[in-house]
C-alpha cells in the first residue's frame, strides 16, 4: 500500500514522483525483503513449481495450483516492494522545534503517558507501521491526533474502543 503521508496528499502532483516517507531502518526492512523474495524466495517457490509438475497430471494437481497462487504472491509482493523502494524518500532524523519545543512529526519517537503507563510510539507512514514494534501510522486516530503536538501537551484521542488523554513526555 503507497502513502504520500505527511503532505495529506494521497496522489502525486502531475509530472512528480509519488513519495513514500520511510524511516532509514524501514527502508532498509524493506530492501532486505525484496532481496530475499528476490534471491531465495523465488527459486524456493520455482522449485516447488518443479516438483509438482513432476509428480503428474497437472491439470488434477493442488499441488501445482498451490505453488501458481504462492508465485502470484510473492511477485506481487516485490512489485510492491520494488515500487516503495523506488518512489522511498528517507525521512531525516532531526525532531522539528517550534518555539523551542520539539514538534511531533513524521518519523519522530514519542514517549506518552496513557492511562495503563508510558510508552514509546515511533510515527511512521502506513507501508511501515506495524504495532507489534511500536510503529504507529500517522494516519491511525493515535498518529493523527499526536502531529504537530509539543512536549508536555496533553493530547485527546478518540479510539473505536473510546477517548483517552495521552501526555507527551518526550519527543525524539
Amino acid at each position: 500500500m503507497a502513502t504520500t503521508a505527511g503532505n495529506g496528499n494521497n496522489s502525486a502532483r502531475a509530472g512528480e514522483k509519488e513519495k513514500i516517507y520511510l524511516t532509514r531502518e524501514g527502508y532498509e526492512e524493506k530492501k532486505e525483503r525484496l532481496d530475499f523474495l528476490v534471491t531465495k524466495r523465488r527459486r524456493e517457490v520455482a522449485d516447488y513449481i518443479h516438483e509438482a509438475k513432476e509428480a503428474g497430471d497437472i491439470s488434477e494437481s493442488s499441488a501445482y495450483e498451490d505453488a501458481k497462487n504462492l508465485q502470484a504472491l510473492v511477485e506481487g509482493e516485490i512489485q510492491e516492494l520494488q515500487h516503495i523502494i523506488d518512489n522511498a524518500a528517507i525521512l531525516d532524523d532531526l525532531p522539528a522545534v517550534t518555539g523551542g519545543k520539539r514538534v511531533v512529526r513524521l518519523g519522530s519517537a514519542v514517549t506518552v503517558e496513557t492511562p495503563r503507563g508510558e510508552k514509546t510510539l515511533q510515527l511512521v507512514s502506513t507501508v511501515e507501521a506495524n504495532s507489534a514494534n511500536n510503529k504507529v501510522s500517522d494516519q491511525s486516530p493515535v498518529g493523527r491526533a499526536l502531529l504537530g503536538h509539543k512536549e508536555g501537551d496533553k493530547v485527546e484521542i478518540t479510539t473505536p474502543g473510546g477517548s483517552q488523554v495521552y501526555t507527551i513526555r518526550a519527543i525524539k
